[in-house]
């Protein structure tokens, strides 16, 4: 007799699989700027504007890299899928680049975990990116 135990699956719309895909690059953003507060010295240098980000202009553009892959998040669920599959393709292949170059400038050994986080979101956006190439046709 046998027991095989076939489990319920569905087709996942590409625009939710997109959306999830910003989503998890978002969790990852933010715990790899988390974890960065853990390595010595960091809080003090950001407190006396010794940081990367200590100037107006550069927390503003820094702001916006954020602020894209946040509001693609709900663009990818909301946009018609001509202009999702668009920005879908074009932000996923900036940021994988940026990742891939941001990964490749750490040398500091503290930041061994940001260059993991760095990979990891590239990896997400590339998939980002293969999915939306991908896009089914009807």
């Amino acid at each position: 007799m046998n027991h095989t135990i076939i489990l319920e699956d569905f087709k996942i719309n590409v625009k939710i699989k997109l959306a999830v895909l910003w989503t998890s690059v978002m969790f990852c953003y933010i715990y790899e700027d988390y974890f960065e507060l853990y390595v010595p010295k960091r809080v003090e240098r950001i407190i006396s504007g010794d940081s990367l980000l200590n100037t107006p202009q550069k927390l503003f553009a820094a702001s916006w890299v954020l602020i894209i892959p946040a509001l693609m998040i709900f663009l990818s669920i909301l946009l018609k899928p001509k202009l999702s599959r668009l920005f879908n393709i074009i932000f996923g292949t900036c940021y994988t680049a940026l990742m891939l170059w941001i990964a490749s400038n750490y040398s500091d050994k503290w930041l061994t975990f940001a260059v993991l986080f760095a990979i990891v979101e590239s990896i997400i956006t590339a998939i980002i990116v293969w999915y939306a190439w991908k896009w089914p046709r009807v």
